[in-house]
């Protein structure tokens, strides 16, 4: 039998390989009938497999997507502006009243709290207004049989097939990113069989039309991650002059309450609460930006999607939905955004300096900010392991002396 992947979101598999090549006409094909026998040992029928598999096109649009490379890293504010907009939190609000009775039953059954689920709505589909438009067993098929994360689709291409063979959407229902999530919170194939729910008692699982079944199967996901009822994701604070930015660290969790004494303080000037639950500050913009603290919560919408700028957003927008008013560290004029090229430029450059940024792919991940960090703190610069125009010419200076 073949083995199910963990599931993933869409956005989290966005991985760099270093070369590829495209699959010929007839290496496609072959492809396809290898595509077949696989989810013939996952038990699946011929029917379905029939279904799913007798006309695949392959997308070249899928092809040029997974390819695409940014020229810039995307600021936090950048990121924040584009999706936590007042539109969206104002229609956040409206649907949140439309449909607080499900909601509050769903959170009944699975313990999580509406503003969540309304947050990741928006967040995925723009509350349901932009599903995707490509046909995903095409999307996945496309993927599966190129060079690259071959694998990871090839199990995903079994798992849609499965979507199929249940029953609960036909393939011409079946549309959605071009890298095959789908429906309302875009559930990758895995995630769908691993953790879908007919909600609505229809008999099938519709993430697409069935509001239901895609509320409690999102519901129903993070709480199979450990979310705490009761918990909040995380908060805004402020930070005391003089702090040590060092400490904004993974390695760096600690009680609220000893953020408490370090001085840590709410937006509203009185000090973060008593309280053991474990935290972790976080600068997505660096020292001069917003600092968050944040819960076991965040790293549960984290496991949705690796993307500390997309957790932080889907934080600060259930918040809002909720009632609250926007961050109270608002920037004066928005951060300089760093090319791909210059963040590659800083790691080479601090590995040149012994300090370990990883491989130079131009993802500033946390062992880059980790390295940052250690010059930051070697040199006298705000160690708040950020990267920046200013820290890349502070690190070319020191190589050039």
């Amino acid at each position: 039998m073949l083995k199910r992947l963990a599931p993933l979101s869409a956005l989290t598999l966005l991985l760099a390989a270093p070369a590829y090549a495209q699959a010929s006409d007839d290496e496609f094909q072959q492809c396809i009938a290898t595509l077949g026998d696989q989810a013939r040992e996952a038990g699946l029928s011929e029917s379905a497999i029939e279904k799913a598999l007798s006309d695949v096109t392959r997308l070249e649009r899928v092809i040029s997507s997974d390819r695409s490379q940014p020229e810039f890293v995307q600021t936090f504010w950048q990121y924040l502006d584009q999706r936590v907009t007042d539109r969206r939190v104002e229609r956040g609000r409206e649907l949140l009243e439309e449909h607080e009775d499900l909601l509050w039953r769903i959170h009944a059954d699975y313990g999580v709290r509406p503003q969540y689920l309304v947050a990741l709505w928006g967040m995925e589909t723009n509350f349901g207004g932009y599903f995707g438009d490509v046909p995903v067993i095409d999307a996945l098929a496309t993927l599966a049989c190129d060079t690259r994360r071959s694998d990871f689709f090839r199990t995903q291409v079994v798992e849609a097939v499965r979507i199929l063979d249940e029953g609960h959407m036909d393939r011409e229902g079946m549309v959605g990113s071009w890298a095959g999530a789908m429906g309302h919170t875009q559930f990758m194939p895995s995630t769908f069989t691993a953790y879908a729910v007919d909600y609505d008692g229809s008999g099938r699982i519709d993430l697409w039309n069935s509001l239901p079944d895609a509320f409690a199967s999102s519901a129903n996901y993070l709480q199979s991650l450990g979310w705490v009822d009761g918990q909040r994701w995380g908060r805004e604070v402020i930070l005391p002059e003089g702090f040590d930015y060092a400490l904004a660290a993974p390695d760096e969790r600690r009680a609220v309450s000893e953020w408490r004494a370090l001085g840590v303080l709410q937006t509203d000037g009185q000090r973060v609460p008593y309280s053991g639950v474990e935290a972790e500050l976080m600068l997505p913009s660096g020292y001069q930006g917003p600092a968050f603290l944040v819960y076991e919560n965040f790293r549960k919408i984290m496991r949705w999607n690796a993307s500390t700028s997309y957790a932080l957003a889907v934080g600060v927008l259930a918040d809002r939905i909720a009632g609250a008013g926007d961050l109270a560290a608002l920037p004066a004029e928005p951060p300089e955004a760093m090319r791909i090229d210059d963040v590659k430029a800083l790691q080479e450059a601090l590995n040149a300096l012994g300090y370990d940024a990883g491989p130079v792919d131009g993802q500033p991940g946390p062992q880059t900010r980790q390295a940052i960090r250690g010059f930051q703190q070697d040199t006298g610069l705000p160690a708040d392991g950020h990267p920046s125009p200013r820290v890349l010419e502070a690190v070319r200076a020191r190589g050039d002396g």
